[in-house]
């Protein structure tokens, strides 16, 4: 089995993402597919799998033989890499059989982590916009003082950005449509929960404090 990564075939499935649990079923990172099925290969994590409402777990040998029964009964429930022998669906979730270690209670402070806070909406105007649109506007201005923090960071559309310019809101008579404030856990993750093909993610990320992005 520890040969199947090196013999899977290039496919965008191999950078699905998958989330890595601990030993004790507490959610620490996301990797790609490909990293996942090397993990599996090394008999160093299982997959765990949402059946009917019930979490099962199956090392990797257990997840190849039953691929053949996924592919009939729910093919489109998975996204599927290929060797030259059989489909194997990509395991949502994977635990670490060895690796009781927990992420730090901590957010990252980054562009992406802000667009996701404030939900790709201008904190001013309050439309969405796409990242291409969107910038970061410092609402104590850098000109003044301001830092680089949760409290202080917001997205800004280029229109409204550029009409605010070097001032405070209040300088520029305009008001933001909600405070800034730091979130608790990672919020592009919570976006991604929201999709049904994360649903299994649900229950190991609700009690969950992220410092690891997206892949």
């Amino acid at each position: 089995m520890s040969s199947i990564p090196h013999s899977m075939i290039e496919t965008p499935a191999l950078q699905a993402q998958v989330l890595v649990l601990n030993r004790v079923y507490t959610a620490i990172k996301i990797v790609d597919a490909r990293r996942a099925f090397t993990l599996l290969a090394k008999q160093i994590a299982e997959v765990v799998a949402l059946e009917e409402g019930t979490y099962r777990n199956y090392d990797l040998h257990s997840w190849t033989d039953i691929a053949e029964l996924q592919k009939e009964l729910e093919a489109d429930a998975h996204e599927w890499v290929s060797t030259a022998r059989i489909s194997i669906a990509v395991p949502k979730i994977i635990r670490l059989l060895d690796y009781d270690r927990r992420p730090h209670h901590d957010v990252k402070l980054n562009r992406r982590n802000i667009y996701a806070r404030d939900e790709s909406r201008c904190q001013y105007c309050g439309r969405k916009h796409t990242s291409k649109e969107l910038s970061l506007d410092h609402v104590l201005p850098r000109v003044q003082g301001g830092e680089d923090s949760w409290t202080n960071l917001v997205c800004a559309c280029v229109k409204c950005n550029a009409r605010k310019g070097g001032r405070t809101p209040r300088q520029a008579n305009m008001r933001l449509i909600r405070e800034p404030r730091k979130p608790r856990r990672n919020p592009a993750i919570t976006i991604r929960v929201g999709a049904p093909r994360y649903k299994s993610w649900k229950a190991f990320l609700d009690e969950a404090y992220w410092t690891v992005e997206l892949a």
